[in-house]
């Protein structure tokens, strides 16, 4: 169904990241595997969203062709005051840039907390602060 919305749309699929929980693909890993290997075929990023959370993150990096790891808003609401926070979004960081993947924070909801996610290198960040969710006619006109 994906394969042919992408195909009569006409978007250029490099436009497009599609996002699995570490839950989820826990659930069914060669599922979730032939999901990602089939949209990057198609030329589409895939993401590994909530990551940190799961038990069997690193069996998702070597199982999955994974383009973004989203690190879990858990682990930026306290960013700035919480080191062992730091910590893990450091690790996570280190990880990633170990294994060719860029990052995205999640719940990124005032400027000091995106400025110190700057300085620890997270490639991309999300949340309030960035922008609010929006349907989608306002966000095509915020593009255009």
């Amino acid at each position: 169904m994906i394969e042919r919305a992408i195909s009569a749309s006409g978007a250029p699929p490099a436009n497009l990241i599609f996002e699995i929980t570490e839950t989820t693909a826990a659930e069914n890993l060669p599922a979730a595997r032939e999901f990602a290997q089939r949209l990057r075929k198609l030329g589409c990023a895939f993401a590994l969203d909530d990551f940190g959370v799961g038990h069997g993150t690193f069996t998702y990096l070597r199982h999955l062709p994974v383009d973004y790891l989203k690190i879990d808003i858990q682990f930026i609401r306290a960013l700035l005051t919480d080191e062992e926070d730091q910590q893990v979004v450091r690790a996570i960081i280190g990880v990633a840039k170990q294994f060719r993947i860029e990052t995205i924070a999640e719940g990124v909801e005032d400027e000091a907390t995106l400025k110190k996610l700057l300085e620890m290198g997270v490639d991309y960040a999300q949340g309030y602060w960035i922008g609010r969710p929006m349907p989608i006619p306002q966000a095509t006109q915020l593009v255009t």
